[in-house]
């Protein structure tokens, strides 16, 4: 089948330099990002300048109310670092007030109810004083100046604006006194400004400059301003004081409270890793849906997948049906480690996935099959589909298209929803930072009046039936689709790379390792630009991490690039094919350093997304 390996294209230069480089998910935020090293910032002020400026830039995209999980890598040692940004859920946030008090049967996707404490600034202090180098005002003056004078709106942001105007206007007016001004959706590419939220920084800023002293008690100041002030006063009153209508299709308030901010830091945490030949990957724990591609490399390492053509139906088939088993454990058993004690040994053993492997055959399986470890038997929840609007005065989202791979924002019954923006940084002296900070979108929360941004939506994630892992609990972590990861070579660190795209973030980072991984002589490995423009594909045979949690089983959405004959292929092998845009999977970027080598790539899917360095 000759034409199943049209051979590596890019559309771009894989960039290659020895000062330092940066790829992110907007041109503009790499561009502060290498600013910052130019200006003799490392890889942690860049990366954390990097995502305050895209807060500004991509705000149906993340934003200061969401959260992030964060890897990082000293020069000079092998072992990354995750610090934990993803805030866990309120006091006030139990299964018997959203079931009993509010008779729900699921955490609502939209509104103050699913807001967890957010998480992005503490994490971001935290990386800036004990990793980084330069003050506060350094790296939060792009954002500021951006906010306060404006930056072209991206299409996508203008698309999105489009799909809650009627929200904003019936029911959001804090919204729509940002986001609409004049009453009107801004067009792309208006210079779009945002001065509440630089306002926001601005006093933070002043805040923490009034004492004097170190950089370490600056951030200090700026800490308390946050968490402990006028920002944690205003989420609170804005929870408690506020009734706001949510995707239930009834008005509820948040229990989100000012209490719950004062006494929450971000954690510094061990990753979990696997070894796939020459390399080990590191994912965040169980907290995030990470593990699931160490789990489907673990499965794959049992397949001579690396002498078939990225695009070869083989290759395609396998992976799916590996995927499939990988993320129907990751149903049963992920969850907050410090709530329940995932088995994630098992979960990466030989032994345990020798056995899955066992359940791949040459059809494409319909079933959900969690496996069982010891006396501890997987459970997979699937939610029965349930119409856009539907329910007595709910909201109606109407569904936008997502094609060009642009951002994943409505879900796919065609609700609204958010997406995902991605950092990765590595600067001469060796230093990685990658991150994906999320959530916090414009189209999921009310803006904050006095603060200009509106809250994350993580609650989504937890369930409402009791005993299971990612069951809600106050304190507890939801189990995030955020994901980032780092890999060393030959015991040396060597890339990070990731992807917005929800539950899509792990399947496309698997995709490109794999290509970029490959060990066999007849499918020499692609660089990481070649890596990332390859064909790519995702399936949607799980439940959906967001509201309202349906599966789609059975379904392979690939792009339209893909060979005829692939298709054919796998349709015959009983996949449920759906043929996308050709240029509609994923964003992912990412960051390599061989010796005293540099290199970086970035998506152009969604026209957004570049990479910098020199």
């Amino acid at each position: 089948m000759s034409n199943i390996n049209p051979g590596p294209f890019t559309t771009r230069p894989e960039i290659d330099g020895t000062f330092g480089v940066v790829a992110s998910t907007h041109w503009i935020g790499t561009a502060v990002g290498m600013g910052i090293l130019e200006r003799g910032g490392n890889a942690f002020d860049a990366g954390i300048a990097t995502a305050f400026a895209l807060q500004v830039l991509e705000p149906h995209l993340c934003g200061p109310g969401g959260d992030v999980p964060v890897m990082i890598c000293q020069a000079g040692t092998s072992q990354p670092k995750v610090i934990c940004g993803q805030g866990p859920a309120p006091a006030g946030a139990t299964i018997a007030h959203f079931r009993d008090r509010l008779d729900l049967d699921i955490v609502p996707g939209t509104g103050l109810l699913p807001a967890c404490i957010p998480g992005t600034f503490e994490t971001y202090m935290m990386v800036l004083r004990d990793y980084g180098t330069l003050r506060l005002r350094d790296v939060l003056e792009a954002a500021i100046g951006y906010a306060e004078n404006g930056h072209p709106l991206v299409e996508r942001a203008s698309a999105t604006i489009a799909t809650v105007a009627e929200l904003y206007r019936d029911h959001w007016p804090t919204s729509a006194e940002v986001y609409m001004p004049g009453g009107k959706v801004p067009r792309p590419g208006t210079l779009f400004t945002n001065k509440r939220h630089a306002e926001t920084y601005k006093r933070i800023l002043k805040e923490a400059e009034a004492g004097g002293g170190t950089r370490e008690q600056e951030i200090e100041r700026a800490r308390a301003a946050w968490s402990k002030g006028f920002v944690a006063e205003a989420i609170g009153a804005f929870c408690r004081d506020n009734e706001i209508m949510d995707v239930s299709g009834r008005r509820h308030r948040g229990v989100l409270t000012a209490h719950d901010m004062s006494g929450w830091l971000p954690t510094v945490e061990e990753p979990v890793h696997l070894d796939y030949g020459s390399y080990r990957v590191f994912k965040p724990q169980a907290w995030t849906q990470g593990p699931v591609l160490l789990q489907m490399l673990a499965l794959l390492k049992g397949y001579d997948i690396d002498r078939l053509a990225p695009t070869d139906p083989e290759l395609i088939h396998t992976w799916v049906e590996c995927a499939k088993l990988a993320y129907a454990d990751r149903e049963a058993f992920y969850g907050d480690p410090k709530f329940f004690d995932v088995p994630m040994e098992t979960l990466l053993s030989e032994a345990y996935n020798a056995e899955r492997r066992k359940l791949v055959t040459s059809e494409a399986s319909m079933d959900q099959r969690p496996g069982t470890v010891g006396a501890l038997g997987g459970r997979v929840i699937v939610k029965a589909a349930r119409a856009a609007g539907a329910g007595a005065g709910e909201p109606t989202f109407a569904p936008i298209d997502t094609g060009h791979g642009a951002d994943e924002v409505t879900s796919r019954s065609g609700e609204v929803r958010g997406d995902t923006v991605h950092i990765d940084v590595i600067d001469r002296h060796g230093n990685m930072f990658t991150a994906t900070p999320s959530g916090g979108w414009l189209q999921s929360s009310p803006v904050i009046p006095e603060l200009g941004f509106p809250l994350g939506t993580r609650g989504q994630m937890f369930w409402l039936e009791e005993g299971l892992p990612a069951s809600l609990a106050p304190g507890k972590r939801p189990r995030s689709t955020l994901s980032v990861g780092m890999a060393q070579r030959d015991g040396k660190p060597y890339m990070s790379w990731g992807t917005p795209g929800g539950d899509q973030q792990d399947q496309w980072s698997c995709q490109l390792f794999l290509r970029h991984a490959s060990r066999s002589s007849s499918q020499p490995k692609m660089n990481l630009q070649e890596a990332i423009d390859a064909p790519a594909w995702h399936i949607e045979h799980f439940p959906l991490s967001f509201w309202p949690r349906t599966a789609r089983p059975g379904v392979l959405v690939v792009e339209g690039r893909l060979p005829k004959a692939t298709v054919d292929e796998l349709k015959r092998r009983g996949h449920k094919v759906e043929v996308g845009p050709d240029w509609s999977e994923g964003r992912l970027t990412a960051a390599a350093q061989d010796g005293r080598h540099r290199r970086a790539a970035a998506n152009a899917r969604g026209m957004q997304g570049y990479a910098a360095g020199r």
